[in-house]
């Protein structure tokens, strides 16, 4: 049986998501952030025959997130991404959404790397370089900082959500300024009280080459490991990875996404 949830379901719901708080720390992040009574999120559970939760699935806006660790109503799920106009946006742990493929208009498929850090690896030194935390001040300073940088695509929504992130404390900016001028910047986003993810790292092409990312990722990963919580990131790049990998992040599965 599938059902909309509300707050009256919600331990059961975090019990079940904690299984892998990793792989859902949107899920988590958004509950914990906005709740089962918002216009532009829901979400659903799908009951087996003894009445034990075993999928869940949520819609942010216009975009889609399962979760279920095992056998579940696929066809239910399906039914409701099909209420959406257009190709459906979907994603989540790749074995579970690549399901999906055959029962719903599907955008264009990326696959990603899906890691974790959870402690600290490396020697705890003074940073070299002052790094700041930034307010909603600043976000117009990031969003000019990324639309320098060419592997970066900035849309109209990119400010909207960097700014929702700093104002609902649910991820934060750190940056490194030469001149008074920002030139890197390693953000994170679906900030819980379990985890985050690591997003928009960017160093100015001019200003490359001197540590600055690495820099502000060691601080990052200090400041959130302190704090008790995981850090997530996703990356496609191999030598992307082998540097995250030397600061502490380990594979823990791959991460899909219809757009």
């Amino acid at each position: 049986m599938i059902r909309k949830l509300n707050q009256a379901d919600h331990d059961v719901v975090f019990s079940f998501l904690k299984q892998e708080p990793s792989l859902n720390l949107f899920i988590i992040g958004d509950i914990e952030a906005f709740g089962y009574e918002q216009d532009f999120q829901e979400l659903w559970g799908d009951f087996d025959e003894r009445g034990a939760l075993r999928a869940v699935l949520l819609r942010f806006y216009d975009s889609y997130i399962p979760y279920a660790p095992g056998d579940f109503d696929i066809d239910g799920l399906a039914e409701i991404m099909r209420s959406t106009s257009g190709p459906v946006t979907l994603s989540g742990k790749a074995e579970l959404v690549e399901k999906f493929e055959s029962l719903l208009p599907l955008g264009a498929k990326r696959v990603m790397y899906f890691c974790e850090c959870n402690q600290i690896t490396f020697p705890e030194e003074e940073n070299r370089y002052e790094i700041k935390l930034a307010t909603v001040d600043d976000v117009d300073r990031i969003i000019e900082l990324r639309s320098r940088i060419t592997e970066f695509v900035t849309t109209p929504s990119s400010r909207t959500m960097l700014l929702k992130a700093l104002e609902t404390n649910t991820g934060r900016t750190y940056y490194i300024e030469e001149d008074g001028r920002m030139v890197s910047a390693v953000s994170t986003t679906a900030e819980n009280t379990l985890s985050a993810m690591v997003v928009g790292v960017c160093t100015d092409a001019h200003y490359r080459q001197k540590g600055y990312a690495s820099d502000i990722m060691k601080r990052i990963i200090q400041d959130y490991i302190r704090a008790g919580k995981t850090l997530c990131l996703f990356y496609d790049n191999p030598e992307a990875g082998r540097i995250y990998k030397r600061l502490g992040f380990s594979d823990i599965g791959m991460w899909m996404m219809y757009r």
